[in-house]
């Protein structure tokens, strides 16, 4: 069974920072694009991030753009999303998600693979 593992969520004060990992299990996915997505209590899931299969093109949230960086290493089948200048409205479960076909990458329901989250909490 294909699986998405997240890891690297945790607690930390504004301005800290945090660097999540996504590490498949079952297959590998060099081939897929990859995307990080968030959902807050109360709020819809939404795109953070994207990087093309070969890792050329990355996306941004205009939320996000500036303080975070996705990229992978297809050697070691892992994509990063590294966030600096945490604000407390990144609060969220962070969700990683693999897309096979050259769908948007801004839209949920293109992904085929998702993980079970995890927790991002920033203090004030």
């Amino acid at each position: 069974q294909v699986q998405l593992v997240e890891s690297g969520g945790g607690l930390v004060q504004a301005g800290g920072s945090l660097r999540l990992s996504c590490a498949p299990s079952g297959r590998t996915f060099w081939n897929y694009a990859m995307g990080w997505f968030r959902q807050a209590p109360g709020k819809e899931r939404e795109f953070v991030a994207a990087i093309s299969w070969r890792g050329v093109s990355t996306y941004y949230a205009d939320s996000v753009k500036g303080r975070f960086t996705i990229s992978r290493d297809n050697g070691k089948n892992t994509v990063y999303l590294q966030m600096n200048s945490l604000k407390p409205e990144d609060t969220a479960v962070y969700y990683c998600a693999a897309m096979r076909t050259g769908s948007s990458y801004y839209t949920a329901s293109s992904y085929d693979y998702w993980g079970q989250g995890t927790q991002v909490t920033v203090s004030s």
